[in-house]
Formats: structure tokens, sequence, C-alpha cells
């Protein structure tokens, strides 16, 4: 139904799916190689780090889903705060909340060891074989593609306006001429090259035990960072159990906090109810934007109210997503815009790929430095700019997602997967901060109520819930709606693509086949075979 430069890509044996054509064909080649859904997911993951180092790096945070053929396994591979940042050390350097760059906004990466522990379990390559297009590329240099070229641009107009020690290190890595690569220029980094592959001759261990640990810390200790050796040593990713609700027959699935995710699953369950009847009216209409933004507002004021690190404090997830309690939140949407607020559940916000292969196994995976390079800090000689979660984190002292060392910060970045009846129907995600949950609403929606194939649940206009009464929309939503929605009292902005986020979808066939979809507002590719 809506204008798409790109159709639906149907296969038999693979696909992957990415909003990087090189990166898809890396990891399309490990399938063709003999390798896992999951070695395909690395593959790509690996290689975003080089051709996509404006979303994320070698110093990301990643989550996976992974439906192994039978049952549906989740890693949060978030990092930690290191141990000696504390809210303390943050009002110490004159800050009332976290900052969005430097040191302070570091936490310990957790990208590498998601590769090696995703691998471990699930590849069959060995992982230097996973990781080889990867340092071919950062070693040999890439074509800038377009939509890359305008956000490198900004990334660089962003690192202009830092100064210090430990952002003198990103104008060598990332624009060694003076100035961000345009599109068509070639961009090549040896040092990205040699970290990877020390990561994937030690299956992660010198990142976070070796040699490039202690040029982590030793560049933290000279420049003004936090970060130890011991930090980096102590990391561990965490296996756990998804979390889902059942939307009209399909069971949603997403990572449990610290992740944002659960917005996804509260706004489902408030629009279930067939009083709003979203299947009997068209999509495009004033009705359908108003129950979807309204109900995303009362699915964020309960999830920045309570996600956190389950670890720290106790996160009512199960209270959140009862039917009950989207029962009496429900009741709340009227026909007037309102500014939300938390609920009382409890009575008494990057890069993102799927891949798929032909023994069932399907992979939703979600990599990112989260502010464009992140905190702006790269480390000397490594190729590694690490990301800023940390800001992330709350001071305010009685909120549950309060800086605390040790601790994993609020995420934005969340994959996530349908299936049916217990078995697979697919991964999908669309990345881009606070964005996230709202791309999964929207095109679940998309998919089940309106019946749209992967392409299409992907071409389909955008909306984005700002806060109070502001909405972000695309200009392709139709004047007449954007009309409605102001007289209901939206206070409603035109945006250009970038902030909608990019999405990729793969589906499973009843015929067994695969059908994939990718976002059109980047420059990605789905490939299959």
């Amino acid at each position: 139904p809506y204008p798409s430069r790109r159709s639906p890509v149907v296969a038999r044996h693979g696909i992957v799916a990415t909003s990087q054509p090189l990166a898809a064909q890396a990891g399309l080649s490990m399938l063709q190689a003999g390798g896992t859904a999951v070695d395909a997911a690395i593959a790509t993951a690996a290689i975003m780090t080089v051709v996509e180092p404006t979303s994320n790096g070698i110093g990301s945070d990643a989550f996976a889903l992974i439906w192994d053929g039978s049952r549906l396994h989740g890693y949060n591979g978030s990092g930690r705060a290191p141990t000696a940042l504390t809210p303390e050390r943050v009002r110490a350097a004159g800050l009332t909340a976290m900052p969005g760059s430097g040191w302070l906004a570091v936490t310990v990466p957790g990208a590498p060891r998601t590769w090696a522990d995703l691998n471990q379990r699930f590849g069959k390559l060995d992982l230097e074989q996973v990781l080889a297009p990867a340092i071919a590329t950062a070693r040999e240099g890439y074509a800038v593609t377009p939509v890359i070229s305008g956000l490198w641009a900004g990334g660089a107009a962003a690192q202009s306006r830092r100064s210090g020690p430990e952002f003198d290190a990103w104008w060598p890595t990332f624009a060694p001429t003076g100035q961000p690569p345009a599109a068509g220029d070639i961009w090549a980094s040896a040092e990205h090259a040699e970290t990877l592959m020390r990561i994937a001759k030690t299956r992660a261990d010198d990142f976070y035990r070796g040699e490039l640990a202690q040029r982590i810390a030793d560049f933290a200790h000279q420049t003004g960072g936090l970060m130890t050796a011991d930090d980096l040593a102590q990391h561990t990713g965490t296996w756990v159990e998804p979390i889902s609700t059942n939307y009209r027959g399909y069971d949603v699935w997403e990572i449990p906090p610290n992740g944002q995710g659960l917005a996804a699953l509260i706004a489902l369950n408030l629009l279930e109810h067939d009083a709003f009847g979203l299947a009997q009216g068209p999509r495009e209409s004033v009705d359908s934007y108003h129950v979807q933004i309204e109900a995303m507002k009362l699915a964020f004021a309960d999830a920045h109210r309570y996600i956190a690190d389950p670890e720290y404090a106790a996160v009512p997830t199960q209270e959140l997503l009862a039917k009950d309690y989207a029962a009496s939140r429900r009741a709340l949407i009227g026909d007037r815009a309102e500014v939300r607020q938390a609920g009382d559940p409890v009575r008494g916000g990057t890069i993102y790929l799927c891949a798929a292969d032909q023994d069932g196994m399907m992979v939703s995976y979600i990599q990112s430095n989260y502010a464009g390079f992140g905190s702006g800090v790269v480390v000397p000689g490594t190729g590694i700019a690490l990301q800023n979660r940390g800001s992330g984190f709350s001071l305010d002292p009685n909120h549950p997602n309060v800086l605390e060392p040790g601790k994993r910060p609020f995420h934005t970045i969340i994959p996530a997967f349908l299936t049916r009846d217990g078995e697979a129907v697919g991964p999908f995600g669309v990345m881009g901060g606070h964005m996230q949950p709202q791309g999964h609403l929207q095109v679940v929606l998309n998919t089940i109520e309106w019946g749209m194939n992967p392409q299409a649940a992907l071409d389909a206009p955008r909306w984005m819930v700002m806060s109070g009464l502001d909405v972000l929309v695309e200009p392709s939503v139709g004047p007449e709606i954007v009309q409605g929605l102001q007289a209901r009292g939206h206070q409603l902005h035109l945006g250009d693509p970038e902030p909608f986020g990019r999405g990729q979808i793969i589906w499973r066939l009843p015929s067994g086949a695969l059908v994939a979809g990718t976002e059109p507002r980047a420059d990605g590719a789905a490939l299959g075979y």
C-alpha cells in the first residue's frame, strides 16, 4: 500500500538483513560456508563496526534473541558501570545529570564478549573465520555509503565541539584527512583490523584481560577516566529468559529489563482490546494514529519509572504485563491527547540485524554505541570508539535506575521476535534510541492487524512520541491525519527519515521459505540464497 524502493526478499536456505549491504554480504557468506544464523549474525555485527561506525563500534553493547529451532534464548550483552563511577564523582565534576560524552558516560563495552559467547554456544564456524570479512574490510577499506556519510558528518560536527585529550584520537581514526568521508570516499583502519584480529584469536579475552584491556585502562588513567583493568576483567554477558505478551494469537518477545522492550509489550496490551477496532479501520486514519500514540505514551511513562538493572532493583515486569493492569490503563485513553504519568502496577531507549538459516535457527541482534559514535572517546591505536551508555543512568537517589558502581544502565537497544503457537514466525527490530519500542509496536500492528508483508511493514509512515504532547511524524503522513491529530490536542512536528529508526524483518513462511524486508530509510539490504 506504500511506495517503496525495495521488494520483499524471498529465499529458501537463508537470509541476512541489515542496514549496510557489505554487512549483509558478510553474513550471507557465513551461511553459504555452512555456518549457522548465529555465525552470520556475528559476522554481520563485526563488519558493521567498520562500515557503519556512526552507530556502533568495537566498544559497543549488544543484545540478542536466538531461536534455536525449538525455543527462544535471550542474551544481555550490556556492560556495567566502572567501580569508581558514582553519583558523587559525577556531581564533583559540576554536573547535575549524567553527561552524554566523555569518560563519565562510558560503561564497560559488552559487544566483543557477546560475539564470543554466542559463537561458542550456537556457532559452527571458528570465530576467526566469522570475523575475517570485518578484518579484511577494515584493512583494505570500503566505499562509504550515502546515508552513513551524512551521519558521519554529524558525528564530526559533534566531535568538533568537544575538547580534551580523551577525544583527540577520534580525528586520526575516523577523519584522517581532517574531514569526514563523503559518499563514495574510501575509509580504512588498520588499527581497527588489528583489534578485531586480537578479539578473534583470543575469543575476546584480549579485550577484557589482555593487552587491549590494559591499553583501555591506561588511556583512561592518563586522560581522567575511571575504567580500570579490573572493571574490564569482571565483565560477563548474561543469558536471560525473554519476556512476552500475546497479541491476537501471536507471542511478541523482548529482552527483559534493563532494556526498554517492556514498553512495546505494554503498549500492545493496551491496544489489543476490540474497543479500538484497529483491524476494522484503515491504518491511515486519525483514530488509528491517536490510540497508538496514547498507548505508547502510557507505556513509556511506566517504562521510564520502573525499568532498571534487575540485579540492583526490583522491576515489576509481570505486573506491568498483566492484562488486568492493561485494562485499568486502557481506560485512560480518550479522544484527546494527554500528558501521561506512570501507573502503579504493584497493588497491595544503534544497528539492528537479523539472520535465519536453513536448519531453523533465527537471530534477532542489536548493537550500539548509543549516541552516534558514542562517548567521543577513542582509544589511540586501536580503533575502539567507546559507547556512552552511562548517560542512561539517573542521579535521582530514589529512582531504581540511579547510578551505582557495577550496575547496568537503562538501555534503549532491544531485539524482538515473533512466534505463534510455539513456532517461530521470525526476528524483527527497529533501531533508534527511544524510537525502538515505538517502531516495534508499529511493525507488529502493520503485520498482525493490517496483514502487511515485511517490506510493506517497514515502508509504512512512522510516528514517534517525543515528550509531553509533542509527536514527530514523517512527511508522508497524510495532511488530513496531521490536521485531525492536531484537533485532538497533539502537538505535531514533521521530521526527516533519520529519527524514525532503521528496521529489518525476517518471517518464515508455512512452506519453510523465508521472506525479509529491509529499511527503506537506510543504505541496507536483505540478501538470501
